[in-house]
């Protein structure tokens, strides 16, 4: 009974030892962010004017469209084709499914700067400019996998008569798999596509070998103002507000997934 309630207790407190590691620094930008003083934190005074900033900020708003725009356009693409992968992956023997997953899991298991050193140098081999080309490429290309692997579980859970039926009752492969295959792994696919959102707004490494000059996204514009002790309050608001769309994100997500399966199993 004692050995019981000890392994309780020290699970417990790893556990709240590990949401505390992980949620501390996201609590101390929260604060820093409405904190009054940009340097002054021996007295906390409550402000929004950091939130404001951020418009007055030229270099930053560049680099969040830029940011933006590379995230939303490399999750839709690597959405539909790490989709589209997934469902050819899922169509081969078993063999040669292993043989191929092994290549979809290298640039996952990966350090990112050995994939940001490769990239950077097919780029420059084939002679692309770097900025936002590269960045977007090199997003693309790192997203692609998660969503395979995020996709292939949900394939595996379908009927492998499904495909067959539909092409029995006169659809083709197209219509097949717009109309019957992608609304059984739509979840699948969110959560994929959610994935590489979430890695593209977030990467550092790989976007640093892809930029040039003055060329940025929020991350390498934050590092390149570290070095000259350049960090605006402004930066802490805006990765607050990142969190919180992150976090409603993940929220409308699980609350979708849960009315999915609960009508899945009224459906039963």
């Amino acid at each position: 009974m004692k050995k019981h309630l000890f392994g309780t207790s020290l699970q417990i407190s790893l556990t709240l030892l590990t949401f505390f590691v992980i949620y501390l620094p996201i609590a101390i930008i929260i604060l820093l962010s409405i904190h009054d003083s940009q340097y002054v934190f021996t007295e906390f005074g409550f402000t929004f004017r950091w939130y404001r900033a951020i418009l007055d900020d030229r270099p930053l708003m560049d680099a969040i469209f830029v940011t933006f725009q590379i995230a939303i356009i490399s999750t839709i693409v690597s959405t539909l084709l790490g989709t589209l992968f997934a469902i050819g992956i899922h169509s081969l023997r078993k063999s040669a499914r292993l043989r191929v997953m092994v290549l979809n899991n290298v640039p996952v298991v990966n350090p990112d700067i050995v994939t940001g050193i490769m990239l950077f140098m097919i780029f420059r081999f084939i002679r692309i400019s770097f900025g936002f080309p590269t960045m977007l490429l090199a997003h693309i290309f790192f997203s692609i996998p998660f969503v395979i692997l995020s996709v292939l579980p949900k394939l595996k859970s379908l009927d492998p008569n499904l495909f067959d039926a539909a092409l029995d009752l006169g659809a083709t492969k197209f219509k097949a798999i717009l109309y019957v295959i992608v609304p059984s792994i739509k979840v699948g696919m969110i959560a994929g596509a959610l994935i590489a959102f979430t890695m593209s707004i977030d990467d550092f490494i790989i976007s640093y070998f892809m930029k040039q000059g003055e060329f940025h996204n929020v991350s390498t514009l934050i590092y390149s103002r570290l070095g000259k002790r350049q960090i605006s309050p402004a930066v802490f608001a805006y990765n607050s507000l990142v969190v919180i769309l992150t976090v409603s994100i993940m929220i409308l997500f699980n609350r979708m997934n849960r009315n999915h399966q609960k009508i899945k199993g009224e459906s039963v």
